[in-house]
């Protein structure tokens, strides 16, 4: 990704950074000094600093008062927590979504869900795009819950889970059949409105889903 400066400095630095931290270009640990990147992409420590504290919000870096930031650790441990924290905010999310769908929304949810399905299963299986459609139908479900606060905090987290999918996308790729299981009956639940189904097979998904990160990052 070329670095181009935009109206919004500060986010379009982050979504820079993030891209690199989250492919492997910036490995966990290491640190990222602001006045050598300020020097590199001609911009102020300022933005560079406001970029830093959106990347910590992200969970894709850590700042050390008096000290430079640097990339959240991502071993098999650290994966683990974060997966299980996103995975009770999801099921939270789904929750609500029983409890608040109404029948406008019936098919915007059921076309988000099929954009999975229909990734899941081209000949040519586009990682990337799978989980792009995968964090839409999150934020489809978010829409209609309308909790701005739990919206926010699943969005803080979709970076630091991309960065976990990404690393280990190999093994992701074995698993699209479980994949694919999962939006076909995750919508069955939600539209019988029968939230305990619905959380657990959010829980039951994302613990395989965790099991492959764990599997990638421990090899």
């Amino acid at each position: 990704m070329d670095f181009q400066v935009p109206n919004t400095l500060a986010e379009q630095i982050a979504n820079y950074l993030a891209e690199r931290i989250m492919t492997g270009q910036i490995r966990p640990g290491e640190r990222i000094q602001e006045a050598t990147l300020a020097t590199q992409l001609k911009v102020s420590r300022a933005s560079v600093k406001e970029a830093l504290f959106t990347l910590e919000r992200w969970h894709l870096v850590e700042i050390t008062p008096r000290k430079s930031a640097c990339a959240t650790r991502l071993d098999a441990e650290h994966a683990s927590e974060l997966y299980d924290v996103y995975m009770h905010l999801l099921m939270m999310l789904v929750s609500r979504l029983c409890e608040r769908w109404q029948e406008p929304d019936r098919e915007r949810m059921l076309t988000a869900v099929a954009r999975v399905v229909t990734r899941v299963q081209q000949p040519e299986t586009d990682i990337t795009a799978i989980v792009e459609a995968s964090f839409g139908v999150m934020e489809t479900c978010c829409e209609v819950v309308n909790n701005p606060y739990l919206t926010e905090a699943l969005s803080n987290f979709k970076p630091a889970v991309s960065r976990a999918y990404y690393l280990s996308a190999d093994r992701y790729r074995r698993g699209l059949a479980q994949t694919s299981q999962f939006f076909t009956r995750l919508p069955e639940a939600v539209l019988a409105r029968d939230a305990v189904a619905a959380q657990a097979l959010i829980r039951d998904f994302a613990e395989h889903q965790k099991a492959l990160i764990r599997q990638a990052l421990t090899s």
